[in-house]
């Protein structure tokens, strides 16, 4: 676990544990020993703060726009990681699964859905349909007795269901905002959100519910509750949406039908529109897929613009460290790479950039680093010296290393993975 987290209500943090070394080493594993014997953890171990997070999109008064992230205590955090690696071991989950699976990234996704749409249909003048499913708050919705069934179907062992479900039974929150925090409460129904074990979980329940529909739809990947169907026609499309949406219904959760839309890449003429049961579902020509933006024209002007404006972002953020006189241009340049330049970079290396496109970043970039430095076009100082004064180097060098340590990273895996 990383250092600098939030702590739980004993207000005991990770780096105890870390500075105690080699002895906190030996006292953990003999009470994770003790704890896994008993089937049993600390009373203590239950209690937890919920802090809710905006979202930043919508009313800022409307819960619905909040996420309730818990803060737990630490020492059962390391637990849960401890149980989270014995439950990897005996776990398989499906290919189309790409969150929280070793190995795997949005990166992953992001290329899978991109080769899909440019490559195969736009280049091949065919239609490709597809639909972005979302569902509603599903990590408070995930039923208790659906959790512990799709763990023992994954082929769990009983004794690890019961520690799962020991770490869930009597667990106890309180709600904390600026203005105090509520009176202590059970929960009954859900995952905790900010669980270091919930998203494997998570994993197990939509890889158990999905097996019913993978055959039938083949074409649909994953990350976490992101499900994107897709298929050759309308019809097929919608077929395995409502697939989908009886078994996820069925299961205890929903399909939320404001949210869930429809893209057509290569669209003719009176291609239709998509339904969910009597609804229809909302058509688009650009989704924002895992903070990348897919057209259906298979373009990727948009997305360019996108990752220039998150450039700008960034450097806004770090503004006050960047253009302070005092600050030397070596160390403006650590910054600018970490947090500017990596905002921007984000995705593109599944994106096939044009000339124009790759100008488009750079003329950006070099504005930034211009404004960092102090420097403007009246002083007639070449782009090369500005970059090496900040050891920066060319942002579309970058992108194409970026765009190798990819491709290598797809000549490793197995040939029947995308």
């Amino acid at each position: 676990m990383k250092s600098g987290k939030a702590v739980g209500p004993d207000d005991i943090p990770l780096e105890v544990w870390k500075c105690l070394g080699e002895a906190a080493v030996e006292f953990l594993a003999s009470l994770f020993n003790r704890v896994l014997e008993s089937e049993r953890m600390p009373e203590e171990w239950r209690r937890s703060v919920l802090v809710p997070i905006f979202k930043n999109k919508g009313d800022v008064q409307s819960c619905s726009n909040y996420r309730g992230i818990k803060l737990m205590i630490h020492t059962m955090k390391l637990w849960e990681r401890v149980v989270e690696a014995r439950l990897r071991k005996v776990v398989e989950i499906c290919e189309q699964q790409y969150g929280f699976i070793p190995r795997k990234s949005t990166t992953d996704a992001i290329f899978a859905l991109r080769i899909l749409m440019e490559e195969k249909y736009r280049d091949g003048q065919r239609e490709l349909h597809c639909v972005f499913v979302d569902l509603e708050k599903v990590y408070d919705r995930v039923p208790r007795e659906e959790l512990w069934y799709c763990m023992r179907k994954s082929g769990v062992a009983e004794k690890y269901v019961r520690v799962v479900q020991d770490m869930y039974e009597r667990s106890r929150t309180v709600v904390k905002c600026a203005v105090g925090q509520t009176e202590e409460f059970n929960m009954k129904v859900g995952l905790h959100q900010g669980s270091a074990l919930s998203p494997f979980l998570f994993a197990i329940v939509m890889d158990q519910l999905s097996e019913e529909v993978r055959q039938e739809s083949p074409w649909t990947m994953m990350f976490a509750d992101d499900i994107v169907i897709c298929s050759e026609s309308r019809e097929q499309v919608e077929e395995n949406l409502e697939r989908w949406r009886f078994a996820l219904e069925r299961r205890g959760m929903k399909v939320s039908r404001s949210k869930t839309e429809y893209m057509c890449v290569n669209e003719r003429e009176g291609s239709g529109t998509v339904r969910l049961q009597s609804e229809e579902v909302k058509k688009v020509l650009e989704f924002k897929y895992l903070g990348s933006t897919v057209q259906s024209n298979g373009e990727c002007g948009k997305e360019v613009k996108k990752q220039v404006q998150a450039g700008w972002n960034g450097w806004r953020k770090v503004s006050g460290v960047l253009c302070d006189r005092k600050i030397s241009a070596r160390i403006k340049g650590k910054v600018y790479r970490t947090v500017v330049r990596a905002a921007m970079l984000y995705g593109l290396e599944t994106v096939s950039l044009r000339k124009r496109q790759e100008s488009e970043l750079e003329v950006a970039e070099l504005k930034m680093l211009r404004f960092s430095l102090g420097v403007t076009r009246l002083d007639r100082i070449r782009n090369e010296y500005i970059r090496g004064t900040a050891h920066v180097g060319r942002l579309g060098d970058k992108v194409r290393e970026a765009r190798l340590r990819w491709f290598g990273h797809v000549q490793r895996r197995e040939m029947y993975r995308i």
